[in-house]
């Protein structure tokens, strides 16, 4: 089985499963198919898929029905919606309810590919952390965990401003939850029952970000054989996601604060002025205003955006949240991985504690992951953990000096053999990053490069922190 992404295709007509697989395919993707929406339900279920691609009108079990059933089961799972002409409406609906985007037949062969590479994009970023029903005060709200001082602040700002239409900036490290607090900022307003769309900024090509944003008129460009609404139409009424706002190239900052001031914009190609209802909501883990000063972002823009600013603390300055967070990780991976993991050690969780954590609280749901499906017992124990994590009381870095050469207090604090795993993993660190650059950020192609699978390639930016998912 190739280690590529997994695409499941689900549709009625045989030859579009064919056409569909075969460019897919080309693109190194592993391409399963489905006859019927009831078939590609127990596909997900059995396959686990990265991307579905599904037809609106199916038997057994429609398009729109089975959306709503895979966002019940995992709502980051990205799915792409086919749709005839004429039918267009419906699809836009199924991107309020919940669908990635989609297409509308016939479609060019360099749409296809794009969408899939942006959802498959998603799907890799995707933190796929469960609400945490009727949690208290002290283990959280919202559906976030934590009851530290910096989580009290979160939770009372959302409690101020979760209903105002306000634009809300949400800064912080990578992995410690935007989109989460996103989310909880639209569930608790009044637009909760209309649409929450969300676009990574990162992962759209410059030139396709304003027909993104803003939607395009048929003929507006080449391949635009119809008439397409952008994610302000699709959220109007609703909330608007916008992470990694620091991505947007400088000319289309000037469209976007037009948008955001007179609520109204034109579609790429068109001469007609749409007005929307949309509350903004942004993240990203850059410092904007330093981006200002470097002309990397308007400054009007920025003002514009920082009306509620709103940090997220990385897991380093929250330790006490860490038991919360272990407890309701393993929770999670029980049900998902069908554990039977009761808690973990008093040694084990000290370790956890006292680790610097800088991929934050993603870094530490993967080395849960990992401990929980490789646990035997029915505790974690101190040893289950990953030997990288260092022994409890270790100073982060500590065993390398900035030069790259040993210090004599390396030396005595540390073994040859934690010296020798740092510098390696510090090696494979900077290869993955200058192979991601190389590639522009396409894992599938500097995993090519590295020469490993691309699971082992996810499996490392994981750990390392890389990758680019709140």
């Amino acid at each position: 089985m190739s280690e590529s992404a997994a695409i499941l295709i689900a549709d009625d007509e045989p030859n579009l499963r064919r056409v569909l697989s075969v460019i897919l395919l080309r693109d190194g993707y592993t391409v399963r198919t489905a006859a019927n929406g009831l078939e590609a339900l127990q596909a997900v279920e059995k396959e686990q898929p990265d991307v579905v691609i599904t037809d609106l009108k199916m038997p057994k079990l429609s398009g729109m029905q089975l959306l709503r059933k895979l966002k019940d089961r995992d709502e980051t799972l990205p799915v792409i919606m086919i749709t005839a002409f004429g039918s267009v409406g419906e699809a836009v609906e199924a991107v309020k309810a919940g669908a990635f985007d989609y297409l509308e037949k016939p479609f060019e062969q360099e749409q296809i590919r794009q969408v899939v590479r942006k959802a498959v994009n998603q799907s890799i970023a995707a933190q796929s952390q469960p609400r945490a029903k009727g949690a208290s005060q002290e283990s959280g709200r919202f559906g976030l965990v934590g009851g530290s001082e910096p989580m009290r602040k979160v939770y009372d700002v959302i409690d101020t401003v979760a209903d105002s239409p306000s634009t809300v900036l949400i800064t912080g490290e990578s992995g410690t939850g935007k989109e989460l607090v996103a989310r909880a900022l639209h569930e608790n307003s009044s637009r909760a029952d209309q649409a929450f769309i969300r676009i990574n900024c990162a992962a759209i090509p410059k030139n396709l970000m304003e027909s993104e944003l803003f939607g395009y008129e048929k003929g507006a460009f080449t391949g635009a054989t119809a008439s397409k609404p952008g994610r302000f139409e699709l959220a109007d009424g609703g909330t608007l996601f916008l992470d990694e706002i620091a991505e947007i190239p400088v000319e289309m900052q000037v469209k976007l604060l037009r948008a955001l001031q007179e609520s109204e914009f034109e579609r790429v190609g068109g001469i007609k002025t749409l007005q929307v209802n949309v509350r903004l909501i942004t993240a990203t883990n850059r410092d904007l205003e330093e981006e200002t000063k470097n002309g990397n972002f308007r400054e009007d823009l920025f003002y514009r955006l920082n009306v509620v600013p709103l940090r997220l603390a990385p897991l380093r300055e929250r330790p006490g949240d860490i038991p919360l967070l272990t407890k309701h990780i393993i929770e999670k991976f029980n049900s998902r991985l069908s554990k039977e993991i009761k808690g973990i050690s008093k040694e084990g969780l000290a370790k956890l504690t006292e680790y610097h954590w800088p991929g934050n609280i993603r870094e530490l749901e993967n080395v849960l992951e990992r401990t929980i499906l490789f646990a035997n017992g029915e505790t974690i124990q101190l040893e289950d953990l990953p030997e990288e994590l260092g022994q409890v009381g270790d100073k982060p870095e500590k065993s390398i000096t900035d030069s790259g050469q040993f210090s004599a207090e390396s030396l005595a604090d540390s073994s040859l053999k934690e010296i020798v795993r740092e510098q390696t993993s510090k090696v494979e660190k900077e290869l993955i990053v200058k192979a991601l650059d190389e590639t522009s950020g396409n894992v599938t192609q500097a995993a090519k490069l590295l020469k490993i699978s691309r699971k082992s390639l996810q499996m490392k930016m994981k750990d390392f922190g890389l990758r680019n998912d709140n």
